[in-house]
């Protein structure tokens, strides 16, 4: 899964209670009804989302830690495959859900309550709770999708979503898997954890303070767009994939939850998406490099009018060392590089310069105990071209912000099934997140006197899946 709750739906969220978040629900209840019936009825399906069902096999298998969305190579392949991978021909329920709460605490009380109904700091939450729907309906077609609750909002919406359709063909006598994907989120098709879609950290809450700035590839898209994406693996080394993503209508956005004609981001036509990659398995160990290109022509404010050009272009590594499972290693790495043209920005008075760019480096490496008891830390740098207008809300009216990560967690029942039988799955973790450098200064970032070490946060969650 996503970091699942840095992927949720994208948009303005309405106070609760409110009528408007009651065509959602019904909405959504009624299309997850259908794909279930769907699901149950087709001959030979076999889908459940607690995919460790439908294997056979446990969570480690798939995932670094004993629980997602970090896939090992098993992970990624059943993933590429279409998730059409089965142990047996019993039919399981292809229906789960996942509950995600936690405590947030800031060195310092924000300006101003994080969202309503919350306090400036110490604020306990329920962060999301999703239900999936997916797995696989023969050999050749498969699927994910999420609908989410999002419990700082206070509105349903649809989450993650990746439907595909899978075959295989031979090439000059090597193998070559051919795949389609219909997904919602540049990214979240990847099987890589170092996209932004399914990167660290792997569960956040809203509540927790963020720098302003940010690339339109690190979820800038998210649940606003659909997209179809045609890739291949040749040999399983080689990982070709090309895209399109558009801006669907906005009644069909506003019955899901994500009305991105208010405020954006809409795109004023179809945007190409790129991504190559090479992967290498030795043994108990596995590396993998790639690139990446998303190139958007983003409505300012979802007006429609001259439309501001973007270019995200990166590249980006992963190693694992898995071994027997005793003691493993991860490291992620991603660069993203964006090139703002904004021709329809500046003259509306939203940027003062008609050409920036914005700059993002992320590193993370992680260690796993018998894959129930793990940490990992995560530098980041943020910095990019200063702008006036763009943003106005710091003193320095820069882009600028830097820090570290660090997380330690457990999952008890990775390996083994819980008490409450197989599909029970739980991590329980601390976080804690130090800036030295945020919206452009270490100090009086604001101008009202705010540090950047003001925004340190602590967090603690809990993870439930089943």
């Amino acid at each position: 899964m996503s970091d699942v709750a840095r992927a949720s739906a994208a948009g303005e969220y309405l106070p609760y209670p409110s009528n408007a978040t009651h065509l959602p629900i019904r909405l959504m209840i009624s299309v997850l009804a259908a794909v279930v019936a769907f699901v149950s009825s087709a001959q030979d399906a076999r889908a459940v989302p607690a995919f460790a069902v439908q294997t056979g096999q446990p969570c480690t298998t798939c995932h670094v830690g004993g629980f997602g969305p970090q896939l090992t190579p098993f992970g990624r392949t059943f993933k590429l495959e279409g998730y059409t991978m089965r142990a047996g021909t019993d039919f399981t329920l292809p229906v789960s859900a996942m509950v995600m709460a936690s405590y947030v605490h800031t060195a310092e009380a924000q300006p101003s309550a994080p969202a309503p109904h919350y306090a400036p700091n110490d604020n306990t939450t329920l962060d999301q709770a999703s239900v999936f729907v997916g797995g696989g309906i023969g050999d050749h077609f498969g699927g994910l999708a999420q609908i989410t609750y999002d419990g700082v909002g206070r509105a349903v919406s649809w989450d993650n979503l990746d439907i595909r359709a899978v075959t295989h063909t031979t090439i000059a006598g090597d193998d070559v898997l051919l795949g389609v994907s219909l997904n919602n989120n540049p990214g979240v098709e990847d099987v890589w954890n170092t996209l932004p879609a399914w990167g660290f950290p792997y569960t956040s809450s809203d509540l927790s303070p963020a720098p302003a700035a940010a690339t339109v590839f690190d979820g800038g898209l998210a649940q606003s767009v659909l997209g179809v994406n045609v890739y291949a693996y040749w040999n399983s080394a080689v990982y070709a994939e090309a895209g399109v993503y558009w801006t669907p209508p906005r009644g069909f956005l506003r019955a899901m939850g994500a009305d991105a004609y208010e405020g954006g981001p809409v795109l004023s036509d179809a945007t190409p998406y790129f991504r190559v990659a090479y992967q290498k398995d030795y043994g108990d160990q596995n590396f993998e490099v790639g690139a990446f290109g998303l190139f958007p022509r983003l409505e300012p404010g979802g007006i429609s009018g001259t439309p501001d050009n973007y270019s995200d272009v990166g590249l980006d590594a992963s190693y694992q060392f898995i071994g027997d499972s005793s003691s493993i290693y991860s490291i992620n790495a991603i660069y993203t590089h964006e090139g703002q043209d904004l021709a329809g920005s500046q003259p509306m008075g939203a940027s003062a310069n008609l050409h920036n760019t914005l700059n993002d480096i992320r590193f993370d490496a992680s260690y796993y105990w018998h894959n129930v008891i793990g940490g990992t830390v995560q530098p980041f740098n943020t910095w990019g071209s200063g702008d006036s207008l763009l943003y106005a809300g710091n003193r320095t009216l820069s882009p600028n912000s830097q820090g570290v990560l660090f997380q330690v967690d457990g999952t008890p029942f990775g390996a083994e099934p819980s008490f409450l039988g197989p599909r029970v799955n739980i991590r329980v973790g601390l976080q804690y997140t130090a800036y030295s450098l945020f919206d452009g200064a270490s100090h009086n970032y604001d101008g009202l006197g705010h540090n950047a070490s003001d925004n340190n946060t602590f967090r603690i969650f809990a993870w439930l899946a089943f």
